[in-house]
């Protein structure tokens, strides 16, 4: 199924090449990728790390991810929402993460973005109505969008709402992440794992 972009491994299952590439990206394809993500913590973490990868390749920030959740307190928006001149400082400092200023900044301001919008509902079920009403069907890795008309109202809906670094583009990656929308290929064997689409 090479023409697919589906790859069978030693254990008999259908994934995508990249979710083959390391062991690491493997677990992570067949236990979390796009499995809902309802819980505020939860994208709060998501939208964060999505921005970190911006420019980068998401195994960067998959082997890291540990060292990002010590360096911004669990994502714990309360928290990070805190962060102030020395905590950027010391995230600027610390090789275990992405040392990018103006993503350690939108990450501390998204905190706080994402604290001011419990007030309408909370950051977990405003990302979550932007679900659409189908998915896409992909059946090879060129027939994956890299973002849709659901993913450009939410970037713009969080722009308003104050977040920075949520374009379109990221945000579509998000919504596959969190479980909003299956673009696992329909060779796969996680294909319909998420229980949102049938």
């Amino acid at each position: 199924m090479a023409e697919t972009g589906i790859i069978i491994g030693d254990d008999g299952l259908a994934r995508p090449a990249w979710a083959t590439s390391s062991e690491l990206m493997q677990t992570y394809y067949d236990t979390e990728w796009g499995m809902p993500v309802r819980d505020e913590h939860g994208v709060f973490e998501r939208i964060s790390l999505e921005a970190f990868q911006s420019g980068l390749s998401w195994a960067t920030i998959l082997r890291k991810r540990e060292n990002f959740r010590a360096a911004f307190a669990g994502f714990d928006p309360d928290a990070v929402a805190k962060f102030g001149d020395d905590d950027v400082g010391r995230l600027l400092e610390d090789a275990g993460i992405v040392r990018n200023r103006a993503k350690i900044l939108a990450t501390i301001n998204n905190a706080q973005a994402t604290l001011a919008l419990r007030e309408d509902g909370g950051l977990a079920d405003f990302v979550w109505s932007f679900q659409p009403e189908t998915t896409p069907p992909p059946r090879t890795i060129e027939d994956i969008p890299t973002q849709s008309a659901e993913s450009v109202a939410l970037s713009k809906a969080l722009r308003k709402k104050g977040f920075r670094f949520v374009g379109p583009t990221t945000m579509f990656a998000l919504m596959e992440a969190i479980g909003i929308v299956d673009t696992h290929l329909l060779g796969s064997h996680r294909r319909g794992a998420s229980g949102v689409w049938k």
